[in-house]
């Protein structure tokens, strides 16, 4: 008899249609043969399930059932696939150890602490890696432009120190700009983080382990002409992806050798994805790691497994079957 398996999407922040797009693409990932898959929608106390007719019914969340023409329901994996809270937070991976359910991504303690941009690097800058200098400011804090200028400088970031997909990110680069970033980053977040611009390459590692294997994807290089890597250039096509980066063989292994101790100091669980900036002396900078990654058709790492040589219906049996054995 197949497992059932769960894709949880939807969520309570600004990256929930996001998240349906890499819900998308997980089931299109994974193997049909294998599992029954159904797509599960969180949003606020809406819990519900999509059948294949495109009806949905609601999920009972005392088990994280359903009943289906007088038949209950029940899953045996749960992929998580919610950028924001609560599936990256740490919040629903609580609730599936309280009932038992295995799933795909890092558990409690390493999503709230992922979560947390800038407690995250503040914590893995203590093993050694490289941070950008930064601030953070929580909603009954202020912060006068000087000290900005003075400690962080121009240009600069304001983001919320809990978000993603680049929502509510600003790169300031006058004096004039910083309250209204601060003000633009507060609506998406009760935390945020003004950090130091890094000059350099972009790019982006992942990885997964299992109990038998790590295996490491090829690194992939970020070109935008915007001012960053914005929700345009993520999402609507104003960037270049190269995958393999065009770095040297010594640099790249550097960069997956920083990944692969990231996600061993961490105790991290399932795919991630390490963000960097690689300055021109070749210092490997952190950017962020992110334990839930987009996983729509063209997202880094579906991009990565494909360049690996690798199918990525095979790496999804990988994930799921680590838990399920």
């Amino acid at each position: 008899m197949k497992k059932v398996i769960a894709i949880v999407a939807g969520g309570d922040s600004s990256e929930w249609e996001v998240s349906l797009r890499s819900a998308a693409g997980l089931n299109s990932f994974i193997d049909g043969d294998k599992y029954t898959k159904y797509i599960v929608t969180i949003v606020g106390k809406k819990w519900q399930v999509e059948l294949p007719d495109g009806s949905h019914l609601p999920i009972d969340k005392n088990d994280f059932s359903f009943v289906l023409e007088n038949h209950k329901v029940t899953f045996d994996f749960a992929y998580i696939t919610i950028h924001g809270t609560p599936g990256e937070n740490g919040i629903l991976q609580g609730y599936f150890r309280l009932i038992g359910l295995p799933f795909s991504c890092c558990d409690v303690l390493q999503a709230a602490l992922t979560f947390d941009k800038y407690a995250c690097n503040n914590y893995l800058k203590s093993f050694g890696f490289k941070v950008a200098e930064s601030i953070v400011l929580r909603p009954s804090e202020t912060i006068d432009n000087a000290t900005v200028a003075n400690q962080i400088g121009f240009p600069c970031f304001i983001k919320p120190s809990v978000g993603g997909s680049s929502f509510g990110v600003t790169k300031v680069k006058t004096i004039d700009q910083i309250q209204p970033a601060i003000a633009k980053a507060f609506a998406e977040g009760d935390e945020v983080m003004i950090e130091a611009f890094l000059s350099g390459t972009e790019v982006t590692s992942g990885m997964y382990k299992t109990k038998t294997k790590s295996i490491i994807f090829p690194i992939t290089e970020v070109v935008t002409t915007n001012e960053f890597f914005d929700y345009d250039a993520k999402y609507n096509g104003q960037v270049d992806e190269i995958t393999p980066a065009r770095l040297s063989d010594e640099l790249t292994k550097s960069i997956q050798y920083t990944t692969e101790r990231i996600y061993t100091i961490l105790h991290a669980k399932g795919i991630i994805r390490v963000d960097y900036i690689i300055a021109a002396d070749g210092t490997i900078n952190l950017l962020e790691v992110n334990t839930t990654p987009g996983m729509t058709a063209t997202s880094f790492i579906p991009q990565q497994i494909r360049a690996a040589g690798l199918d990525i219906k095979e790496v999804m049996n990988d994930i799921i079957e680590n838990e399920l054995s």
